[in-house]
């Protein structure tokens, strides 16, 4: 009783609002932060803020082919590679300005992801995880062949210079370039957020949870998977070109399946699987964790990361996007019970 006593208030709060309110409410608060938090960081804290945004379109996309469409690789690194040496080898080979390099990029990816997809169909479970596995230990080999050293840069990789503001505006490059990240961000989320509240994502949906009746119902299931790998990949190489602009380098080695792809798969789980809000706390979780454990212990910091994962999951089993699910409903129930009462 004197939980619910004492619970009233937030709950009363909670019944004021519907949850679309709530949800508009929540979404332009965090607009707005994330239009100020720029001007009031220092170079280092706004490149990893800058990370994050990136680090979420790729946590976006793994979770459209893995939440939604049930299909699990380990290979997006290879595909966030790409990307990164799109961008970097336009911008280091030809004459291409550097926010044109970006769709570019990302349009290779959605060819690379959908020609991987194809054969891959044959693959399920496992099996296409190894296969992706093998994608992505195979990708910094592939870039360090010296038959395409001229363009790769090899083993030295590519260094890229950090754009400035265009037309007089009145920020430095590292706010610019967080900006521009934001610009990207954005958009790829509404994108992502209609793709899967319309009819194709309710397809990806059924044939993660029922493939057999999916295709009995007349869904094409072979292209949904190879479309979903694509946008996938697509959305991973426009997160790559945008990843080789903040930091300024690419390298066969920065791209190594671990930590890159093994950060996606964390990031995806411990954000919250199939939930698009999933993708910003993961890329907090990938961008920040690290560097905390490292802060507590520099003998050992992967253990120290592997513990934070521990309780993590221990705690929020269905992810950070899941507990904060499950805390809204448990509100509206204490509502509810109010307007009861």
């Amino acid at each position: 009783m004197a939980t619910l006593e004492t619970s009233r208030p937030a709950a009363a709060l909670y019944a004021g609002l519907s949850l679309r309110q709530w949800q508009g409410a929540g979404l332009i608060a965090v607009l707005v932060v994330a239009c100020v938090l720029p001007f009031g960081l220092s170079s280092y804290h706004l490149f990893q803020a800058t990370q994050v945004l990136v680090y979420a379109i790729v946590l976006l996309g793994l979770n459209i082919l893995t939440g939604y469409n049930g299909q699990i690789s380990l290979g997006h690194g290879a595909f966030y590679a790409i990307g990164a040496y799109t961008t970097a080898i336009l911008l280091d080979k030809t004459g291409v300005p550097y926010w044109a390099t970006i769709p570019l990029a990302g349009a290779i990816c959605l060819g690379a992801g959908f020609l991987f997809g194809l054969p891959a169909l044959r693959l399920e479970g496992l099996y296409l995880a190894l296969a992706t596995f093998a994608l992505s230990v195979a990708t910094p080999q592939i870039l360090k062949y010296k038959a395409w050293e001229h363009y790769t840069g090899g083993v030295q990789g590519i260094v890229i210079t950090k754009p400035d503001a265009p037309g007089g505006l009145p920020l430095d490059s590292d706010q610019w370039l967080y900006f521009f990240c934001l610009a990207w961000t954005l958009p790829l989320f509404v994108v992502g957020w209609n793709l899967l509240r319309g009819r194709t994502g309710r397809a990806m949906v059924a044939i993660r949870d029922h493939p057999l009746a999916a295709a009995t119902m007349g869904i094409n299931t072979a292209m949904y998977k190879s479309l979903t790998f694509g946008v996938s990949a697509m959305f991973t190489g426009v997160a790559g070109g945008l990843s080789a602009l903040v930091a300024q380098f690419v390298s066969p080695d920065s791209f190594a399946f671990f930590p890159t792809s093994i950060s996606f798969l964390v990031g995806i789980v411990v954000g919250g699987i199939g939930s698009i809000s999933g993708a910003i706390f993961g890329a907090i979780i990938i961008e920040f964790i690290p560097n905390y454990a490292d802060q507590i212990s520099k003998a050992a910091p992967w253990a120290v990361y592997g513990i934070f994962l521990i309780v993590f999951m221990y705690v929020m089993p269905t992810g950070i996007a899941g507990l904060i699910r499950m805390l809204g409903l448990q509100l509206k129930r204490l509502a509810a019970a109010g307007r009861g009462r």
